[in-house]
């Protein structure tokens, strides 16, 4: 069994949208004999991309997983998303493979979800190995590609293994620069081995030797022979390849063309011999659930069983699925295990191998297993899951930020509940969304990654749970404040048959420090206000504060002291008092000098130098502060303040300015006044809506 561990091999394939990776991976399916024909990402017929959000836009917009058999060895391809409104799924669903493959197109070269995608790896640790498709196509250029990974990809250092022979329409194989031979592609992809063209020779040769130095650098012993003249085998510079490879000492990089099927079956064997087996990967750290301590599992069969939990699928009908990755020890096919993060027990009847849209019944699971588990009642993304007798908990990474929000109300009356229990659902399976109530503005606030995610997520609501919504900018959460210390009486007096309702209390009202709330001070002396009837003149001041003189918003940080008042024995009652200090706060508000407030944000932006001019200009435009600057690699990162009015369609914006290469997070910091001129046109807004 620990040669069945040795001979898997977990690949993601990571790059920007419209690389080709979806296509790359249809081609492994069709060489490898998984499939009988090449599925065309255009036609809608592929084996990984199958959700009709994804027919629709022609793009990958979740993980796609299939096995592939190739020379005694089994790969569990992870075909991720390129497009950064689905790039959370892209990086959880990394961590559970033990390599990155990245696709780089020949024509585009580096993008900037390639760029992000390979931080990822870093973040992870993960061996990477680089492949330049789309070399027959109009425009394609390797050198450039090739100086392009050079500049953008710099660490682990990508080494060529590979030429192309011939280019654009007359691209027709490539040169194994440790064999030395060519590889020729005929239409229906079928390869023969030759000569290296005689007009490429010396370029071979060239490439040879500096691949021979990269690779030769990463064992001690080898360079001292290499650099004494000595010739090395082609076994050996194999063996270093793929020590460097799984050191993360260095990148390989081939090149081919999966449209033409022009050096996929290279491809293949390339993951096979030179990437990373789960057994390389050496212990996976976490903790004891319930102690403070360390607890490391080595990917062995005598470990104890433990595994993480890195993708869910949620279905109406078919309940959830959720996709776990195996660190350590085995399992069979029906059992139980322990849920380390909700703390419980769990019960299982199958394991599944996932196969593009299709499962298939498991047998057993080893580590560096990648299977699925169906209808578990407490498990979700990001769990741990391991042997009850001997408990461990992983921290596995993170979801990405959220970068925009919308407001989310049911099309159809009395779908308001459903609307967001299915949301909930949804965040089953896209933990790079959150879900909010605001309590102020009493929207539902949906964010994601971008406007495509949140339209997706409107799809998948119709589809799947028959709920229609709408989307809106949220509202604003404005609220009000005061500026000036008065003193004024709320007197309520009325007079019916029997009964009347008598109710009178002097106020001093002032404003506090921003953030300080509501404070309330009984003032009384002497019992002219009874003390029964206190709590119902604060009681009147709070309900009447929730919605201000100015516009209706809350009203916050003052201060209200009663410190006088009169009584009626029979016709006083906390009504009366209530409705009293009610009219208090109304007439000292329109005294004291309301103002408008704005919640204003701390804003992070992380550019590539290129931009900092373009973005410093836009973020005084939006009535911005800057409080600092920093480096970060190659990038700079700008601290901010800026009214979250202004940010609210922020993500587009920054997008369009540094050609996607801009990134940054927001979260709340204080309120402050609006300036003049633009209250009177929010607070004129807000009365329309009002009428």
């Amino acid at each position: 069994m620990a040669e069945i561990v040795e001979k898997l091999r977990n690949i993601a394939l990571v790059g920007h949208g419209g690389a080709g990776k979806t296509s790359l991976a249809e081609v492994m399916l069709f060489d490898a004999g998984v499939t009988n024909r090449i599925g065309r990402v255009e036609d809608g017929n592929t084996a990984l991309d199958f959700e009709p959000e994804e027919l629709k836009r022609n793009a990958s917009i979740s993980t796609g997983l299939h096995q592939i058999p190739w020379k005694k060895h089994t790969i569990t391809l992870l075909d991720t998303p390129g497009d950064q409104n689905f790039f959370t799924d892209t990086k959880l669903c990394m961590e559970a493979a033990d390599g990155a493959l990245f696709v780089v197109d020949a024509v585009d070269g580096v993008r900037v979800q390639t760029e992000q995608a390979w931080a990822f790896a870093e973040g992870f640790n993960m061996p990477c190995a680089i492949f330049i498709n789309r070399l027959d196509r109009d425009r394609s250029d390797f050198q450039r590609t090739i100086e392009d990974i050079a500049s953008n990809l710099e660490t682990p250092k990508a080494i060529l293994l590979q030429l192309p022979i011939g280019e654009l329409a007359d691209f027709k194989g490539v040169v194994d620069l440790i064999s030395m031979k060519a590889c020729i592609y005929d239409a229906d992809g079928k390869m023969t081995l030759a000569d290296i063209p005689a007009d490429m020779q010396e370029a071979a040769e060239a490439a040879r030797e500096e691949m021979i130095e990269n690779v030769a650098e990463a064992d001690d012993e080898l360079i001292e022979r290499y650099l004494e003249g000595e010739v090395l085998s082609d076994e050996e510079i194999r063996a270093a390849l793929r020590a460097g490879t799984v050191s993360r000492k260095f990148a390989p990089v081939i090149c081919g063309s999966a449209f033409a099927n022009i050096g996929i079956n290279l491809f293949l064997d390339f993951i096979v011999n030179v990437m990373p087996s789960p057994e390389d990967g050496g212990a996976k750290i976490g903790k004891h659930p319930h102690k403070d301590q360390t607890v490391e599992r080595l990917p062995s069969l005598d470990a104890p069983f433990s595994a993480f939990v890195f993708k869910t699928i949620a279905d109406p009908y078919a309940g959830r699925l959720n996709l776990f990755r195996v660190v350590s020890g085995k399992l069979g096919s029906d059992g139980t295990f322990y849920n380390s993060s909700k703390d419980t027990k769990e019960r299982f009847n199958q394991i599944l191998t996932i196969m593009g849209k299709e499962q298939k019944p498991a047998k057993e699971a080893v580590p560096g297993s990648i299977l699925a588990v169906a209808k578990l009642k407490e498990t979700f993304t990001g769990d741990t899951l391991c042997d009850d007798g001997d408990k461990v908990l992983f921290k596995c990474a993170e979801a990405l930020p959220t970068l925009i929000s919308f407001a989310v109300s049911a099309k159809n009356k009395g779908d308001e509940d459903k609307v967001f229990s299915s949301l909930n659902k949804i965040m089953e399976e896209d933990p790079g969304l959150k879900l909010d109530r605001n309590s102020q503005t009493k929207e539902i606030l949906l964010a994601g990654r971008g406007q495509v995610h949140i339209e997706v997520v409107v799809e998948k609501l119709k589809r799947k749970f028959n709920v229609e919504v709408a989307l809106n900018l949220p509202k604003v959460p404005y609220k009000e404040t005061i500026k000036k210390k008065v003193r004024v009486q709320g007197r309520h007096k009325k007079q019916t048959g029997g009964h009347g309702q008598f109710g009178d209390c002097w106020i001093q009202m002032e404003p506090l420090p921003r953030g300080s709330g509501f404070e309330f001070v009984d003032a009384i002396v002497g019992g002219s206000i009874p003390k029964t009837y206190i709590p119902a003149v604060e009681k009147g001041v709070i309900e009447a504060s929730d919605r201000g003189m100015l516009a209706g918003f809350p009203c916050v940080d003052f201060r209200v002291t009663v410190d006088d008042g009169s009584y009626h024995t029979v016709d006083s009652s906390e009504m009366a008092f209530k409705i009293a200090g009610a009219l208090a706060f109304k007439k000292a508000v329109e005294q004291a000098n309301p103002v408008l407030l704005e919640p204003i944000m701390n804003v992070t932006v992380v550019t590539p130098d290129d931009y900092m001019g373009d973005i410093m200009g836009d973020l005084n435009g939006r009535r911005g502060r800057v409080m600092g600057m920093d480096t970060e690699g190659k990038n700079q990162v700008i601290k901010a303040q800026v009214p979250l009015s202004e940010f609210l369609t922020y993500a587009p914006d920054l997008r369009s300015m540094t050609g996607g290469r801009g990134m940054y997070t927001m979260e709340f910091s204080h309120y402050d006044e609006v300036p003049a001129q633009l209250a009177e046109k929010v607070i004129e807004a807000a009365n329309k809506e009002k009428e």
